[in-house]
């Protein structure tokens, strides 16, 4: 005989309205009460019947995660895994799943967005870029779908809600870092300029060198537009530089990790010939050969927070959008080092 929620209500000592406001994750019910309910709904063994709620409640019990357009991209950097990884954590605490997109264009993913929205597969959308000539935001907006949006948003950001780091201020802090280790020629590796973060980086380290009075020679710039950069051209078109830069940022640090092995490759030793810098600071950091210095952007609660505020629009739609800044910090490893033991010799 299955168990109800008058069993549970009876053993836990409550109403069953009570179970019933706790099961919907109720405001109205304090934590202390939804502890108690839901430790006696593990006990006795209360499965919801999610296709009965979904009819009464008009409630699926799900978000959707949109990618960036390349699935196999979003799959390989580990940035990303962590990133579902708190956006799990967020949805299990919630009693939320998750539904994910899987294209491989952007055609492709909008229109599963479509099918998200149209089809009320979903209750809300957790969008994880911030991109230009994007389809899905202005969708979402004109459908009013509930949607938060991972990165400070192109346009509108003030009726949007997000999470993001402050990407400007940490690209500063990490070129000034490495200028305090009395580099000057400082190169910048980046990425689709199309996307906010990727934007907001550069600007960040022109900004870091134009304070301390140092020229930027375009050429140590690489920026593919296609996120499919050879590290090996990379490399190939700083080597002949009249000027080599001594050291490098990266805002992935899984570009970074392609370029350090080209470099050694070619004989170029890090950091004695040219000190690596990089953000995101998951498990490649730590496993790079040298382990690698870099911003650390908190992609678990990058993720954590993002599905949480969503949740939280959805159980209260009336809310006052808002945005979260979610700090970094600077970890220091053995890819950079000071300028003194630099033995590049080329000037």
């Amino acid at each position: 005989m299955s168990v109800t929620i008058k069993d549970v209500a009876k053993k836990a000592g409550v109403a069953p309205s009570t179970v019933s406001r706790v099961i919907s994750d109720s405001p109205r019910i304090s934590e202390k009460t939804k502890r108690k309910v839901r430790k006696v709904m593990d006990e006795l063994g209360y499965h919801l019947n999610y296709n009965g709620r979904v009819l009464v409640s008009q409630s699926t019990q799900t978000i959707g995660i949109v990618t960036k357009v390349s699935s196999d991209h979003f799959f390989e950097n580990p940035f990303f895994s962590e990133l579902l990884r708190g956006i799990s954590d967020a949805c299990h605490e919630r009693d939320y799943s998750m539904y994910l997109t899987t294209g491989n264009t952007e055609e492709a993913i909008f229109q599963e967005v479509v099918k998200m929205v149209q089809g009320k597969r979903v209750d809300g959308v957790l969008v994880l870029y911030s991109r230009e000539d994007d389809q899905v935001v202005p969708f979402l907006r004109e459908s009013s779908f509930p949607f938060v949006v991972l990165g400070k948003p192109v346009d509108r950001p003030g009726e949007t809600m997000y999470v993001d780091n402050d990407n400007v201020q940490a690209s500063k802090e990490m070129t000034r870092y490495l200028i305090g280790l009395g580099h000057e020629r400082i190169g910048y590796v980046g990425g689709n300029s199309q996307f906010e973060v990727a934007r907001d980086r550069l600007e960040g380290y022109r900004a870091a060198m134009k304070d301390q009075g140092l020229p930027i020679d375009e050429k140590w710039l690489k920026n593919d537009p296609s996120d499919k950069q050879d590290p090996d051209q990379i490399v190939e078109q700083l080597l002949v530089l009249e000027k080599i830069p001594t050291a490098l940022i990266f805002t992935d640090e899984y570009n970074a990790l392609t370029v350090m092995r080209s470099l050694s490759r070619r004989g170029v030793s890090i950091p004695e010939q040219m000190s690596i810098a990089a953000f995101n600071n998951t498990v490649v950091s730590r496993l790079a050969d040298p382990p690698l210095t870099t911003v650390d952007t908190q992609a678990i609660q990058l993720g954590h927070e993002s599905a949480s505020s969503l949740i939280d629009l959805l159980k209260r739609p009336d809310m006052v959008k808002k945005s979260m800044i979610i700090p970094t910090r600077i970890v220091e490893r053995e890819s950079s080092c000071r300028l003194e033991r630099n033995t590049q010799k080329k000037a």
